[in-house]
Order: C-alpha cells, then sequence, then structure tokens
C-alpha cells in the first residue's frame, strides 16, 4: 500500500528473537556446586573433569570451555600426586580457556581462567623458568579487570604475581598488598586471598598485621570457599603462623 512503510524482520532474527535462551549445561551447573565443596568427595573432580572435557569436544561452548579450565585448576591443585599431572592439567586448562577467549572475546571469566592456568602452570615449573609466561599472565589480568572491575578472583591473581615473581624482574610487594586489599573490599570472605595478603605482609617484615590477616582465615565462619578453606587456606594459614611465631 502506497505510504506505508512495510518492516521487514529476517526470519533467523525473528527465531533468535523468540527462542529460549541456551540453557545451561548440566555439568557447569554441577562444577557450580562441586568447585566450592570438593573437600567432601574430591573423587567427584575426576568425572567432572572427564565429562566437561567430553563436552568440550562436542560442544564447545564458551561456558563449557571455561568450566572446563576451571575443573582442570582444581584438579590439578587437589588431584594431581606429581609434576607431570600437575603441568598438563594446568595445561589444558589454559588451553581450554583460550579457545574460550577465541569464542567470547569479551567474557572476563574466559580471561581470568586462561591468566590462573598460566600462572600455575608457571608457578609449577618454577618462576624463573617460566618468565616468559609473564605478559601473557599479566594481559589476561588487564583484560579480565578491563571486562569487570569486580571479579575479587583476578585480583587474587594479580597479588599473587607481583609477590611471586622477583623484583628485579617486575615484582613488587607494594602493588601486590594493594591488589590483595582491593580484592578483599570486593570478598571480605575470600580467605585464599586474605593467606596471600598474609604472606606479602610477611615479606614485608610487617608481621602482626599478617598474624591478624591468618586468624581471620582461621576464624572465617563462612568463607566464599569451603573446600578451599578446608584443604588449602586453612593449613596454610596454621604453618604460616607456626613459621613466623612471635616476631615483631
Amino acid at each position: 500500500m502506497r505510504g506505508r512503510v512495510r518492516l521487514v524482520v529476517p526470519l533467523a532474527l525473528l527465531l533468535a528473537l523468540v527462542a529460549p535462551a541456551r540453557a545451561q549445561s548440566p555439568l557447569v551447573a554441577e562444577l557450580e556446586v562441586v568447585a566450592t565443596r570438593y573437600h567432601e568427595n574430591p573423587r567427584r573432580l575426576d568425572a567432572l573433569r572427564d565429562g566437561l572435557e567430553r563436552a568440550a569436544r562436542t560442544d564447545p561452548h564458551p561456558d563449557i570451555l571455561i568450566a572446563f579450565a576451571r575443573v582442570c585448576f582444581i584438579w590439578g591443585d587437589v588431584r594431581a600426586t606429581t609434576t607431570g599431572q600437575k603441568l598438563d592439567a594446568y595445561d589444558r586448562g589454559r588451553r581450554a580457556a583460550e579457545r574460550a577467549i577465541e569464542a567470547a572475546p569479551r567474557n572476563a571469566r574466559a580471561h581470568l581462567w586462561f591468566g590462573i592456568n598460566s600462572g600455575r602452570w608457571g608457578q609449577t615449573k618454577g618462576v624463573v623458568r617460566s618468565l616468559f609466561l609473564l605478559p601473557t599472565v599479566q594481559e589476561a589480568i588487564r583484560a579480565a579487570l578491563e571486562l569487570d572491575p569486580t571479579l575479587a578472583a583476578a585480583y587474587a591473581l594479580a597479588g599473587n604475581v607481583y609477590y611471586e615473581v622477583p623484583g628485579l624482574l617486575g615484582g613488587d610487594l607494594d602493588e601486590s598488598e594493594r591488589l590483595f586489599r582491593k580484592g578483599l573490599e570486593l570478598n571480605p570472605r575470600f580467605t585464599g586471598m586474605r593467606v596471600g595478603l598474609a604472606k606479602t605482609l610477611i615479606r614485608k617484615k610487617r608481621f602482626a598485621e599478617a598474624r591478624q590477616q591468618l586468624r581471620a582465615v582461621l576464624g572465617e565462619l563462612s568463607p566464599t570457599n569451603p573446600a578451599d578453606w578446608t584443604l588449602k587456606d586453612t593449613p596454610d594459614a596454621r604453618a604460616l603462623l607456626e613459621a613466623i611465631g612471635e616476631r615483631r
């Protein structure tokens, strides 16, 4: 009809507008639970890792790739019994996260888990032997925080990088402390972050402040990650308190 403008919506776009959102993979949903409760049944990580690896091959959706990267990191920390197993787990994790970045470059969690797995792989190899990875990890941190400045785990990763790397090669204890404190502002119950801050304070010879942080870890009643608190952070806090004794 003359004078009337016809609005034509392409069929593909129309279907996209009315189609339901993609359902979350049951394995991804399960990992969300197991990632903070794995201390109750650590063997469940084995099945989840294998299942997510198969899922990533058949359906390489960014959420599945990120979940696989995440479970690889946890498995390497908790279930691997040799250095070789750890290195393999972290390497699989970083490669999965890299694929997620290629598919979804603006996904902050993809950059985060690429950085976490790359950093742990380097830490396991030895800091000096893996310094070539430092710019890669720093870029992952930068991208993750640029995309999501509230991502507390990215501050934990950044704080650990500045703590671990020797000062002559870019390490900075003041920057490490600043990043850990920023992360704790976002998530005060992130006990792994608090242990990292305590280690930084110990290296700066601020023992009283470090003890305060470590005792806060031991006294935390509602940790963000009960599994990490049980198997990692509490033992680390006790060992550090014993190591510094009553030093002032």
